[in-house]
């Protein structure tokens, strides 16, 4: 979970193909309902061919803009064979969606809620800023966060110097709000470097308009 524009799409799909090729099953839920412009439908392909099953709203990659979400979305909870990667959308809006399912996670209390983090987007450039975007998805969907992941990066103008610097700051927000980093998300091509002065480096690659790169 994060705000618009964090990369928590891209930083789900990641996870879920990582842990699927530590061997486990695995199934990543989109209910990122309100936003319709990038979706992980966009990297279906991908993740078919990695076998990570995808559920998506119905009218995912359709002409129609509703928001509206799969019944195959309760398996999350149901499901107890597979691990499941939830993309939900940003803000208070977007994490409605899963208050439908708040009670029965923590019920299960075997879960971690990761709170994606972009140093470089203008909503969560300082602490403050982080706070309240952290306290407006708590409230909705009444799931507290467990960890964070930095996922620091201007797109493909990405540098490893960029990322490098953003450990600093996600490390001092990591101590404010007792919560601790999970890992770093970093473009492929960037790993070698970052990881020599990053710890919990996880490799990923980019979703863009349908294509893996």
């Amino acid at each position: 979970m994060g705000h618009y524009g964090s990369g928590k799409t891209n930083v789900a799909v990641n996870y879920a193909i990582y842990l699927k090729e530590q061997g486990e099953k695995v199934a990543i839920y989109d209910l990122d309902i309100v936003n319709p412009y990038f979706r992980t439908v966009d990297a279906q392909n991908v993740l078919q061919e990695k076998g990570v099953e995808l559920i998506v709203s119905p009218f995912a990659e359709t002409n129609v803009d509703l928001p509206a979400m799969n019944p195959a979305s309760y398996k999350m909870t149901a499901d107890k064979s597979s691990f499941a990667v939830v993309d939900v959308g940003g803000d208070d809006r977007g994490a409605l969606a899963l208050g439908r399912f708040s009670d029965k996670i923590k019920e299960e209390n075997d879960y971690e809620a990761l709170l994606v983090v972009n140093k470089y987007r203008p909503e969560t450039k300082d602490f403050n800023g982080v706070l309240e975007i952290k306290e407006e998805i708590e409230n909705a969907c009444k799931i507290k966060f467990t960890g964070i992941v930095n996922n620091s990066n201007l797109g493909e103008e990405t540098t490893a110097e960029l990322v490098i610097e953003s450990d600093k700051f996600i490390s001092e927000i990591s101590k404010k709000l007792n919560l601790p980093v999970i890992f770093t998300a970093v473009n492929e091509p960037l790993v070698k470097e970052v990881e020599k002065k990053v710890k919990n480096v996880l490799p990923v690659s980019l979703i863009k308009y349908g294509n893996w790169i």
